[in-house]
């Protein structure tokens, strides 16, 4: 090999891992958080949906959630639409 050749594929390596610390890795650990949080919604969380809907969640589906989001009020919304849970209540028999 030439001193070319192990210069260019020196500087792939370079660019893949400046790539993958600064893209991919950061994207990854993103995802597990969100998936994280999907997974870990349950009835009484209070969330935010993508279209900016408020709401209480009152049960959970496999691909969505029933929200209510005003008295006698509930929508059905898919769990790709939450975006946040902004208050999740304490079941007091779990933190024992």
């Amino acid at each position: 090999m030439t001193s070319q050749t192990t210069t260019l594929i020196l500087y792939f390596v370079v660019i893949f891992g400046f790539m993958y610390f600064f893209m991919i890795r950061p994207q990854q650990k993103q995802a597990k958080k969100r998936q994280a949080l999907l997974s870990g919604i349950r009835a009484k969380d209070q969330i935010i949906t993508a279209g900016g809907l408020y709401g209480k969640i009152i049960k959970v589906k496999d691909n969505s959630v029933i929200l209510l989001i005003a008295e006698k009020i509930e929508v059905e919304v898919a769990k790709s639409g939450i975006v946040s849970v902004e208050n999740r209540e304490i079941d007091v028999e779990k933190a024992k």
